[in-house]
């Protein structure tokens, strides 16, 4: 029976390490903004790639939900991209979900963009608006594209 109970803790633990969303471990969060009972985070990942010999970068939107209260809401969000000097908010993205009552949902990718690699700023920002509540203010983050 230990030997059994060994064995099952072992293979519980190797689960454990192994990643179930190759993206998850790149993904960084901003600060969180609220609508109705549910916090948001807008998030952001970057992906290095080439193409020929041109360096690229995906940058990838998320979003991030956590709801405090004691019903489930569903959430509509959107993602804005935009280089930081200069640029202009692009929209990437836009989706719902649904976000149980004490429970969370996320990082949910909203949507990407593929840019080419060069000593820029770029950052996403995301709101939201939970069933019968105002939009959120803005959860933005950032990132220096193709930063090793």
């Amino acid at each position: 029976m230990r030997r059994i109970g060994t064995i099952l803790s072992a293979v519980a633990l190797t689960m454990l390490a192994i990643p179930t969303n190759a993206h998850a471990a790149a993904v960084a969060c901003g600060g969180g903004v609220s609508t109705g009972r549910v916090a948001v985070n807008g998030c952001i990942s970057a992906q290095r790639g080439k193409e020929g010999r041109i360096y690229t970068r995906e940058i990838t939107a998320y979003v991030k939900a956590r709801n405090t209260g004691p019903r489930a809401v569903n959430l509509s969000y959107e993602a804005f991209f935009r280089v930081v000097d200069g640029g202009y908010w692009v929209k990437l993205g836009s989706g719902r979900t649904y976000v149980p009552a004490g429970g969370t949902a996320g990082p949910t990718e909203v949507g990407s963009s593929t840019r080419v690699c060069g000593p820029v700023k770029v950052e996403i920002r995301v709101h939201a608006r939970a069933d019968g509540a105002a939009w959120s203010g803005w959860s933005t983050v950032g990132t220096a594209q193709c930063q090793t």
